[in-house]
């Protein structure tokens, strides 16, 4: 790197680290960024105090001399830049390949995980079985923590969790993990990939080199096929995970019980147990899907059944993810804000019997009524709020016209607490009221933990009739 002409695209999470880290090692760095507000200027200026060029309000022209571009993961492949870049022979790296790239030789394996949902659960899964294990761990990638910073960090680590979004495996064509998960495929992003063959291909990135395991979701072939098209080291092993009884290579469920018959020593005979359904926070059926995933993962590195069970036991997901915000009158409320998409708030949807349905938002393009037809038995009513509501009123008008729906034209700070009153209003004692609203938060909340707060914050002010509460 000493001396090399590297740009980096984009100011922010993966950006400003890499930056630094190229600067610290000798490169000769210019950061563009199409962005010059103030917070532009002020990350401008530390970099610029390090050295490092950077270049506000364009973020289209290639700096002249440019070696190597280490671009953010959103910046599209279509990005006037790249063009240039491809123009010019010039090679574009994300943040995961610059620190699979720098990370030393004999550094820990990574134990990758990728999907349309659940990514960011089963890598934490996966984190706290490898630490009931006494192994020396971190999770990190697309789940908040660079892995640039991790791999250069002077920690030891026996092992790595990696995130890795569509967006970074894109970037990211020498990554070689130790053993990788696809958890699923759904229609996501299209805008980025331009299609869903883009997509699944940018998914299927990661079981490139695996040398241990490919992990597979049964329920969804999509994922099998990935594996079947990766390029492996010899003795690399298909692992499916699913919901019911496993066969030989196979992690699932059988009474109750996650069992296992990838890694058993007698697969072909008896099966190994690993834990319980109830071992597992929340048990909803997608959620034991991503707990058997991190499973498969850890015991293809060698893990004992006895620390999946702890590490499941040990683990408590992230906030806004089929979190309990509360029962009033027997009602149910249930806060899954991250479903942000249709495919998550089918899983979410599933877990539960009889639903008032919070639902609505940006829907990034999505299609509503393959959602609205699988869960219309459940739906006591629904709920819709945000900017793209119409999209999912239109589709339970066409597949479920008998379901009461309450269409909440506002988008104000108070609108939350009207939709959770409405909710209340449709419910009966036993039901649950679920926010998954299928959509991004844009239009109404800076993300979707402020709308899962607001959600939380208008289940307390509930008062229970004649309680006094």
């Amino acid at each position: 790197m000493p001396g090399r002409r590297v740009t980096v695209a984009g100011l922010g999470v993966s950006g400003i680290p890499a930056a630094e880290v190229l600067a610290a090692l000798g490169a000769r760095v210019t950061v563009v960024d199409g962005g010059d507000g103030e917070r532009h200027r002020a990350q401008a200026a530390a970099l610029e105090a390090l050295g490092v060029a950077v270049r506000l309000g364009d973020g289209a022209t290639l700096p002249e001399g440019t070696e190597l571009i280490v671009t953010s993961p959103g910046w599209k492949p279509t990005s006037e830049l790249f063009t240039a870049a491809a123009a010019a022979g010039v090679a574009v790296w994300g943040d995961v390949e610059l620190a699979w790239r720098l990370r030393d030789p004999g550094a820990a394996p990574w134990l990758a995980v990728t999907g349309t949902n659940g990514k960011t659960t089963t890598v934490q899964m996966l984190a706290s079985i490898l630490r009931a294990a006494g192994l020396r761990t971190a999770a990190v990638g697309n789940i908040g923590t660079p892995v640039l910073d991790v791999v250069l960090s002077d920690e030891p680590y026996d092992v790595l969790a990696v995130e890795l979004s569509s967006y970074q495996l894109h970037w990211a064509p020498s990554v070689r993990p130790h053993s990788a998960a696809v958890l699923n495929l759904a229609p996501d992003h299209l805008d980025w990939h331009g299609s869903m063959a883009a997509y699944a291909a940018d998914k299927g990135r990661i079981y490139e080199g695996n040398t241990v395991a490919c992990v597979y979701n049964l329920a969804d072939p999509a994922t099998e096929a990935l594996v079947r098209e990766a390029d492996v080291e010899e003795g690399c092993r298909a692992i499916g995970f699913g919901l019911g009884s496993p066969r030989p290579s196979e992690l699932g469920v059988v009474d109750g019980i996650l069992v296992d018959r990838a890694f058993a020593p007698e697969r072909h005979t008896t099966a190994q147990e690993l834990a319980e359904v109830s071992d597992v926070n929340p048990p909803a059926p997608h959620n034991i899907a991503n707990a058997l995933a991190a499973a498969a993962l850890a015991r293809a590195f060698g893990v004992a059944p006895a620390a999946v069970r702890d590490g499941l036991r040990a683990f408590r997901p992230d906030a806004h993810r089929i979190a309990h915000a509360g029962t009033v009158d027997d009602v149910t409320y249930i806060d899954d804000s991250k479903a942000t998409n249709t495919h998550a708030a089918e899983a979410s949807l599933a877990a539960y019997e009889h639903i008032v349905w919070i639902a609505g938002g940006l829907a990034k393009g999505a299609i509503f009524d393959e959602l609205v037809t699988g869960a219309a038995k459940r739906l006591r009513g629904v709920v819709l709020i945000g900017a793209d509501r119409a999209l999912i009123g239109e589709a339970l008008a066409r597949h479920a016209p008998e379901v009461p729906v309450v269409d909440l034209d506002r988008t104000d700070t108070g609108a939350m607490a009207a939709a959770v009153r409405a909710a209340r209003d449709l419910a009966r004692p036993g039901d649950t009221v679920l926010l998954a609203p299928a959509c991004a938060s844009m239009d109404m909340f800076a993300n979707y933990n402020v709308r899962g707060d607001a959600f939380a914050e208008a289940v307390r002010d509930l008062r229970a009739p004649g309680t006094g509460q």
